[in-house]
């Protein structure tokens, strides 16, 4: 009498296993924050940008200062504003220490400003 042969069945366990770690993985390494743009226009020289005097916008990696006064961040809108439909300059110089994010947070709030030309001194 012969025997008859019996197929092995695969194990489930292992493709399981792997599945399992390929979700992980993915769901870990996904980022699920909205990424914004925000504009970085940097100076050059021999343009103006209006006739107005620029204001002058320091921003380190503990305070902002306008003109040479120190202002807050939540602040800032009504500081820049100036007159109604009047086309305002700034120029915002950085700090040694600033990160790009205290620079991307600065940046998103002047720019709800209307009629703000901003220009961003790129240390050399």
């Amino acid at each position: 009498m012969q025997r008859k042969k019996r197929k092995n069945r695969l194990s489930m366990t292992s493709l399981i296993d792997v599945i399992f770690l390929l979700l992980l993985f993915f769901m870990l390494s996904s980022t699920f924050s909205k990424f914004s743009e925000v504009p970085l226009p940097v100076g050059t020289a021999g343009t103006v940008a209006s006739q107005t005097t620029p204001m002058f916008l320091r921003v380190t990696s503990d305070e902002i200062s306008l003109n040479g006064e120190t202002i807050a961040l939540d602040g800032l809108p009504a500081a820049l504003a100036g007159e109604p439909d009047a086309p305002t300059a700034a120029i915002v110089g950085l700090g040694p220490e600033v990160t790009a994010q205290r620079l991307t947070d600065v940046l998103a709030v002047v720019k709800t400003i209307p009629h703000l030309t901003l220009n961003v001194l790129v240390p050399a």
